[in-house]
């Protein structure tokens, strides 16, 4: 297994991590920031899915530059970026900072444009990520990281930008959904 697979694989094992941080009650305390409490376990969370999401970027990065990209790799990445994506809004909505028709939104599309990749692979072709997937993933990261942070530091000028951030995720995931089914609508025309 290449290193950028490593990263992938590490990727997916500080899922559980995350769960177990944000779910378990240690009892770590809290803190003060302007008129929010923070949990001390939603601050490590917080950093540990910053961390894994920062993986995402790396992996990619050591693949292309390296010429390491593997079929491994083009299965695994994509999958880590869901699962850790899923798992930390599923969290969110468990704690009631992020509404359940909104992560339903996010992870309906997920599924549908990992079916639509699947169909298409089994007639042999490949649908490569495009700019607008790439926008939806880091809006959902960003929207996450700040949901997960109780929206520090924008909460300190009362400013709703984790609410926004998730607003605008929502968007571009309906938005790059859309341009995945309506760039390969031919699936659909040409289906028995």
């Amino acid at each position: 297994m290449n290193l950028p697979n490593k990263i992938t694989v590490a990727r997916i094992m500080l899922i559980p991590l995350f769960l177990i941080v944000m779910l378990v009650p240690f009892g770590w305390g809290s803190m003060k920031i302007g008129t929010e409490t923070l949990p001390i376990a939603h601050l490590v969370g917080a950093l540990i899915f910053i961390i894994a999401s920062t993986t995402d970027w790396i992996d990619g990065y050591y693949a292309r530059k390296y010429q390491l990209v593997t079929n491994l790799g083009k299965f695994l990445d994509p999958l880590a970026d869901k699962l850790l994506v899923s798992a930390a809004l599923i969290v969110l909505v468990e704690l009631q900072y992020a509404p359940s028709w909104m992560v339903i939104v996010i992870i309906s599309r997920e599924f549908a444009v990992t079916g639509l990749r699947l169909v298409l692979a089994g007639g042999g072709e490949v649908m490569a990520a495009n700019m607008l997937g790439k926008i939806k993933t880091w809006t959902q990261i960003v929207a996450i990281s700040a949901l997960l942070l109780h929206n520090f530091p924008f909460s300190l000028i009362s400013f709703p930008f984790a609410d926004l951030a998730l607003w605008v995720a929502v968007i571009f995931t309906i938005w790059s959904g859309w341009d995945y089914f309506a760039k390969n609508k031919h699936v659909f025309l040409h289906s028995k």
